[in-house]
């Protein structure tokens, strides 16, 4: 069977994952009976009432798409290893930053599996109940994060048994594997059979665990005894609460409320993920869990059966990893790296590469939402998209009394909020991410006008100026004509400047109701010269005791310490192996990144290019002695070439590492140095790593030639 056919069950079970994530993530860690005070049922999103965001950074989010990402790293190979998958943790998690809960050793069981990894035990020994303990092994983490695995192998669900076992014995052990996998088996299977009981029974017995076996077919019981979910509700808490396991979130509870949600939910996929979140313990891992299986059961069409859960989210979504260009993303392109991984499971042909922004599924959106910082003059503006409403696909911006004066405007994030959003007292993961978009790329755009009169069209950019403060920048006025029209825009020099959001706006000079259709918007390759000059030109206002910027935050630093130096732009330092700083995106390939670089004392330090995360990338590498080109990749360091280099300290090195093609090469003032061919990493960011010392940098530059 193709994975054509399932491919829109693979976005929907996307968007259900992350829609019940947001339904539950305002009252993570409230008791059943604070829920039940305040709302009763959760039918809908409380995060207004709660005082705190709606899109959020959430690990159930990051890890369930960022741990996935093993197959592509390995080639999609169906021999993937537990030991490969942790390897995988250790690239792109940032430590005490992204991903995970870090409450400490023997605290979080994932911080724990982290710990070991970082130590040196491989998986599955990284999570086993022997090294970690019995209670600290069997939490609920195996759980959350098992989804995209079954995405990725659509009706197979014995594959899908296999890969979950090997991603969830990096950090977990016992029956939370095995509850893990049962999950799996049945949201593989839910590509093809609807029925919940069923799927269950199959799964029970391809898992085959006594302990597991016997406390759902207790609950099964349970749940025929009464129409009333609160009533079984309690039978859970009396007999399996969080007092009956020892540790802080044992998989046992939640387990059981994700399948008696299934169960007392049926066919309603709103009412299904409400039970989740409305039951209380881990109310976001339990309904994001509840809404990945049934999205995929139930489709598109189970989703928009209850509530408009689809145009509040758009899409959105944050994955945080150490590949920072990655992380502000959604649902469309995160389900495109799963059919990727699903058509090479398969045997089949990879899809084509897709334009950033196509709107391919079924009323996708991609984060697009309207643009709300002049909502008194931005006139009544609809977004949906064309294929709503045709056989075509695109997002439509419907106006209705655009006329002088007004306009509609959307817009969506390429950057972060510098704000926090987050309220004390509630689970809360700050938003890390490096820019999506920069200065002297170019957009392509293809607009579709559907009407005789047409809208002047201009394109805008949200950046952060030198005070922090949003400054935007207008493109020229395009004209637009009947039928396709292809735009293009070379993104101003923001001076280094972040930029925040990229936005369309229609104007004009005659009342106009009407709509367009934008086809599809793509920025591709490295910028054609971005660059960050000295710190006092980015920042007047900084001072010798300045340690964070927004320029700073627009890179992803594994470093212990990486903050803007007065005299020049950056200090980097790290007391031990890989402190890695990057930025840029996995769609950069070849281009040179440079920068004037003084060493101060360091076991080596240098340039890095094609980063993909923080433990696979290249390097140009100054010793005391020598200068090598290495690669990086995961726990091996690969020299591919190396020459004497007599290295003077507190010197200034004007460096340049050029990657193009195979080709790696490093110019040190203006003169090449060392060169060398590879094979491996074909694109990726740029930055920065030390290795035991610090150093400085004056200026960073990324340019396409």
């Amino acid at each position: 069977m193709s994975i054509s056919k399932y491919e829109n069950q693979i976005y929907s079970g996307v968007l259900g994952k992350i829609i019940g994530v947001y339904l539950g993530r305002p009252i993570e860690g409230w008791t059943y009976e604070a829920i039940k005070e305040s709302f009763y049922d959760v039918n809908h999103f409380v995060h207004r009432q709660v005082g705190v965001p709606l899109i959020v950074p959430d690990d159930d989010i990051s890890g369930t798409f960022v741990f996935f990402r093993s197959l592509e790293d390995n080639k999609f190979s169906r021999e993937l290893t537990a030991a490969q998958i942790g390897d995988t943790w250790l690239n792109y998690i940032i430590e005490n930053q992204t991903v995970l809960w870090w409450g400490g050793l023997s605290r979080s069981t994932e911080h724990t599996a982290y710990l070991r990894l970082k130590n040196g035990i491989n998986a599955p020994m990284s999570g086993s109940s022997e090294l970690n303990g019995k209670s600290m092994s069997e939490q609920i983490g195996a759980q959350i994060f098992i989804d995209s695995w079954a995405l990725a192998t659509p009706n197979n669900p014995e594959l899908a048994v296999e890969f979950a076992r090997k991603a969830a014995s990096v950090s977990h052990d016992g029956i939370a594997v095995d509850a893990a996998c049962l999950l799996a088996h049945m949201e593989a299977s839910a590509f093809e059979e609807r029925d919940i009981d069923q799927l269950l029974t199959n799964a029970l017995s391809a898992v085959n665990n006594e302990e597991l076996t016997k406390v759902i077919t207790d609950l099964r019981e349970e749940c025929n005894k009464t129409s009333d979910w609160r009533e079984v509700r309690e039978w859970i808490s009396q007999n399996h609460g969080y007092d009956k396991y020892p540790g802080s979130c044992p998989m046992v509870t939640n387990h059981l409320v994700v399948i008696m949600a299934l169960l007392m939910g049926g066919d309603d996929l709103q009412k299904s993920i409400m039970i989740a979140a409305s039951a209380g313990w881990d109310t976001d891992c339990n309904a994001g869990n509840v809404g990945c299986l049934n999205g995929i059961r139930l489709g598109l069409e189970g989703i928009s059966q209850g509530p408009d859960y689809r145009k509040a989210v758009s899409d959105r979504m944050y994955v945080v990893s150490s590949d920072g260009g990655s992380c502000i993303t959604d649902a469309v392109i995160e389900t495109r790296k799963v059919v990727k991984a699903a058509y090479a499971l398969n045997g089949e042909e990879l899809p084509a590469k897709m334009k950033r922004f196509s709107f391919e599924y079924p009323g996708s959106t991609q984060g697009f939402t309207l643009y709300d910082d002049t909502l008194e003059e931005l006139t009544t503006t609809k977004l949906y998209n064309y294929n709503t409403i045709s056989n075509e696909n695109g997002l439509v911006i419907e106006f209705d009394h655009l006329a002088k004066g007004n306009h509609s405007s959307v817009s969506v994030d390429t950057f972060i909020e510098l704000e926090s959003r987050g309220k004390e007292g509630t689970s809360y993961f700050e938003v890390l991410a490096s820019p999506s978009l920069y200065s002297t790329q170019e957009i392509e755009v293809e607009v579709l006008s559907l009407n005789e009169k047409h809208p002047a069209l201009t394109f805008f950019i949200d950046i952060y100026d030198q005070e922090d403060k949003v400054q935007t920048i207008y493109s020229d006025v395009y004209s637009l004509v009947k039928g396709s029209n292809q735009l293009r825009w070379s993104i101003p020099n923001t001076k280094g400047h972040a930029i925040y959001r990229l936005g369309i706006r229609l104007t004009s000079n005659e009342r106009l109701d009407g709509r367009i259709v934008i086809k599809t918007i793509d920025w591709n390759e490295a910028p054609k010269s971005f660059e960050l000059k000295k710190s006092l030109d980015l920042t007047p206002g900084l001072t010798p005791w300045t340690t964070n910027t927004t320029w700073i935050k627009s890179f992803m630093s594994s470093a212990d310490q990486f903050n803007p130096d007065f005299a020049e732009t950056f200090s980097v330092s790290h007391s031990s192996d890989n402190g890695v700083v990057t930025t840029g995106s996995k769609e950069w390939s070849n281009y040179r990144v440079s920068s004037e670089l003084i060493f101060t004392n360091q076991e080596s330090a240098g340039l890095v290019a094609r980063a993909n995360g923080h433990k696979r990338y290249y390097s140009v590498l100054f010793y005391k002695d020598k200068l090598v080109i290495s690669k990086q990749k995961d726990n091996e360091s690969i020299e591919l070439a190396n020459k004497d280099f007599h290295l003077k300290l507190d010197t200034r090195y004007a460096v340049s590492f050029i990657v193009n093609g195979h080709n790696l090469e490093v110019l040190v003032d203006g003169v090449k140095e060392l060169d060398a061919v590879d094979y491996e990493f074909a694109s990726g960011g740029a930055g920065f790593v030390v290795h035991s010392g610090a150093i400085l940098a004056n200026g960073f530059k990324v340019s396409s030639r």
